[in-house]
């Protein structure tokens, strides 16, 4: 057996509100959507798929925080910062090898984006 990949499932208030930021706000394009009206949504960047869940069954909104590892952090932070996304974490370098900063979405799901600070080992 072979795991070729992850989608982590982010429970979301308002699920058109959340595709919108994760589109327009991060650079997510719409995957797919399901329901009608919609209540399950996926959204993807380059390799990485997350999916949007806005049901009566699922965990609370916000519940969740991810970890990306993506390259040109301290650019894609700037863009971020510049158009007004809540920032819980500013951008630093860390004592655990990784140059890093944490987001909120409109629902309070947290995403941590990081890089490997040169010189230290991908372990």
């Amino acid at each position: 057996m072979k795991i070729t990949s992850v989608s982590p499932i982010l429970s979301v208030a308002d699920l058109a509100k959340s595709i919108d930021f994760y589109r327009h706000s991060l650079g997510f394009d719409l995957a797919w959507s399901w329901g009608d009206p919609p209540d399950i949504a996926a959204v993807c960047r380059d390799s990485v798929e997350i999916m949007l869940i806005q049901r009566a069954d699922a965990k609370p909104p916000g519940a969740s925080h991810i970890s990306l590892l993506a390259s040109d952090i301290d650019a894609y932070y700037s863009s971020l910062v510049d158009v007004g996304i809540p920032v819980v974490v500013p951008i630093g370098d860390r004592l655990y090898g990784m140059r890093d900063f944490r987001i909120s979405d409109p629902s309070g799901n947290e995403l941590s984006f990081g890089q490997v600070i040169a010189g230290e080992s991908e372990a």
